[in-house]
């Protein structure tokens, strides 16, 4: 049986892509369009969207099954019946003498609220991991919830010596159900800014994926079909946008979802009753490691997903390389066309390359560098490498429209090949839209990720997953992760790599970072070496 809250979620996707069907049957030229990658259109009214076929059905109920959270048995009236982290406890369960690399530890949490009573009902977002500071070791914990206000904890040891058990909880259920009402009611809290110039005369509008009223100019990419929408600047044609900004933030919260969602009750640690565990080394725990097959598409992640041990990150997945050295990247990179498609996460990528590699240099195409697009090339081996922004939405500071491509169309102009590498990552500037928001993006890439490895098998095409950072209203790890669980299963079955950042990221020593630290970044750039060179 489906939830209330599941249906809504499958209707407001079906309506959505209803609407994405159906509005190419009525584009309409209102002029000359001054950017190449957009066409202005008349949008369509819409009353009651047609019947959606049987094989779409079952696809988006299938996708929105891996982000079900449990929802609240009823609304929360006061601060004092939300999950307190003061009072939250864990314990060891069947605790034994000795612990060996390779086993399991098991951990129950019970959450409580502010009085102290334990709570009856599930949704907390709690984060876990075991770790050793002074070894710069880590490694994530999989959180079970049992719906009852309790859960469950459980850790690989994957490392030799003394391991800490650090348990955090990120948002109270009743803050989870703030995040989740406002994603799907108010995706107009951020706002952008489009910039109008028309015969000596300026305007500076409000533009979104979709922008309230009547008087808007809507823009369709001709080639993704992805849509933007500005409020119509008076005397004005909508062919005269330039420019686009990040615009600013809307309150949308009340002063009970403010405490819910306030610092005093986020990304907390909770207390527990675990002491320092001593690890001992397994004789064959070392084959582990050794019988991993080599990096390559298509491969399941697990849980974990990988350790870090003296801050070096080993995969679980696959036997992953380490590249201490220069020459030991541009061996990896030598001959390879480089297009990193994402946002500022993946921009990191692009500056430890540019910093690590000498000879890798960059040429000045007087953009914007946050959004750019940037270059930087080795001809004496053969290496271009290259990162721009995904298409809207995207905060950032002024940047011409003409610069930002929307990443389906990108992927469309890009022949592949066996030296040619596609990064992408899509996820940071969604989190405050609608599900269905996400989803249409993720099939237009899909679509065009799939066209590609069909003209060309043998591009390497690696995805980037979303990493720990947020925790406000604007953007929290709760809606990260979710739109993560989305994508994983988007992608799930296709000749693509997933790299697993997010339990990179939620399990080392530096505090969350939406912009992670430079040894994590070291980390995730030698873990997709080792897909482009396995071996």
């Amino acid at each position: 049986m489906w939830t209330r809250k599941q249906l809504l979620l499958l209707l407001g996707c079906l309506g959505y892509m209803a609407v994405f069907f159906y509005r190419f049957l009525w584009l309409d030229d209102l002029g000359k369009c001054t950017q190449p990658h957009f066409k202005v259109v008349k949008q369509p009214n819409f009353t009651d969207p047609p019947t959606m076929v049987t094989p779409m059905v079952s696809k988006l109920l299938e996708l929105l099954k891996n982000i079900d959270w449990p929802e609240l048995p009823s609304a929360v009236t006061h601060f004092n019946f939300s999950t307190s982290p003061q009072n939250c406890d864990y314990h060891l369960v069947n605790p034994q003498d000795t612990y060996r690399v390779g086993e399991f530890l098991d951990v129950l949490i019970t959450a409580r609220y502010h009085n102290g009573q334990p709570k009856n009902y599930g949704g907390d977002f709690f984060q876990a991991k075991l770790h050793n500071t002074k070894m710069k070791a880590g490694v994530t914990g999989q959180v079970k919830d049992h719906g009852n206000g309790s859960y469950s904890v459980t850790f690989l040891l994957p490392w030799p010596g003394e391991a800490q058990v650090h348990i955090r909880l990120i948002h109270s259920s009743e803050a989870v159900d703030v995040l989740e009402r406002k994603r799907e009611s108010h995706p107009g809290k951020v706002y952008f800014n489009g910039y109008f110039h028309y015969n000596g005369s300026s305007a500076v509008m409000e533009c979104n994926v979709q922008v309230l009223g009547n008087d808007v100019c809507t823009y369709l990419d001709p080639v993704s079909g992805d849509k933007w929408q500005c409020v119509r600047p008076q005397k004005m044609p909508c062919n005269s946008l330039i420019y686009h900004s990040m615009g600013s933030y809307r309150k949308v919260t009340n002063a009970l979802e403010d405490s819910l969602l306030s610092e005093s009750v986020t990304d907390k640690t909770i207390s527990g009753s675990i002491p320092s565990l001593n690890v001992t080394k397994d004789q064959g725990s070392s084959d582990l490691i050794s019988k991993l097959p080599t990096c390559k598409p298509g491969q399941e992640l697990l849980q974990p997903s990988g350790f870090y041990y003296e801050d070096v990150w080993t995969s679980l997945v696959c036997r992953g390389r380490h590249f201490p050295h220069p020459s030991d990247v541009l061996g990896c990179l030598k001959g390879k066309d480089i297009h990193m498609i994402g946002d500022s996460t993946l921009r990191q990528w692009f500056e430890y390359l540019e910093r690590f590699i000498p000879s890798l240099k960059r040429i000045d195409l007087h953009v914007n560098y946050q959004s750019g697009p940037l270059i930087a090339v080795d001809a004496n081996a053969g290496l271009v490498m290259r990162w721009r922004a995904h298409g809207l939405p995207l905060r950032t500071t002024k940047t011409m429209m003409s610069d930002l491509h929307y990443e389906a169309a990108h992927l469309a102009g890009i022949g592949g090949g066996p030296d040619t590498v596609i990064v992408l990552t899509l996820w940071a500037h969604f989190t405050n839209y609608p599900v269905r928001v996400y989803l249409e993006r993720l099939e237009r890439v899909r679509e065009a990720i799939s066209a590609l490895l069909f003209r060309s098998p043998e591009t390497t095409v690696i995805i980037k997953s979303a990493n720990t950072g947020y925790k406000s209203i604007f953007g929290s790890d709760w809606l990260s992760l979710q739109l993560d669980m989305l994508m994983r299963a988007m992608f799930k079955g296709m000749g693509v790599i997933i790299l697993d950042v997010w339990d990179m990221t939620s399990c080392h020593y530096l505090p969350d970072n939406i912009h992670p630290g430079p040894p994590v970044i070291k980390n995730e750039v030698d873990l997709m070496l080792s897909y482009i060179c396995p071996h």
